[in-house]
């Protein structure tokens, strides 16, 4: 006799996979924001931004370091006291990753060895 069947309900698992990876709610990466955005004229230029009816709160609230636009500065300052956007502050702390660390990773970066191989080497000859 067969086992018993599986439950009905099975697929939020994958509804949940595919909502996190589709593009249309894509945020900043955080060597994005680190890169472009904390810049002091860049910064300077997205908090003051003209009114866009198509962004929240006419796109005239908006944390930096979330990348992400609100309906009103109390929901802004509510949003600055959140475990997410602390999280996202401390790991802005961080160095972005880079090239040279992505290389480094995959063991393209110079060894020491090559390095002090490739220095001319005076030969000190006697004649006699």
């Amino acid at each position: 006799m067969p086992g018993p069947s599986r439950r009905s309900r099975t697929g939020a698992s994958k509804r949940d996979i595919h909502r996190a990876s589709r593009t249309k709610a894509r945020t900043k990466d955080l060597d994005q924001v680190q890169l472009q955005d904390l810049l002091p004229e860049n910064k300077a230029k997205l908090e003051n931004q003209p009114l866009d009816e198509s962004l929240p709160g006419l796109g005239q609230h908006y944390c930096v370091e979330c990348a992400r636009y609100f309906e009103s500065d109390v929901s802004l300052s509510a949003h600055q006291k959140t475990k997410v956007h602390r999280r996202r502050l401390k790991n802005l702390k961080e160095p972005a990753y880079t090239q040279a660390e992505a290389d480094a990773a995959v063991g393209l970066g110079v060894d020491k060895t090559q390095r002090n191989s490739t220095k001319p080497q005076s030969i000190e000859v006697d004649h006699n």
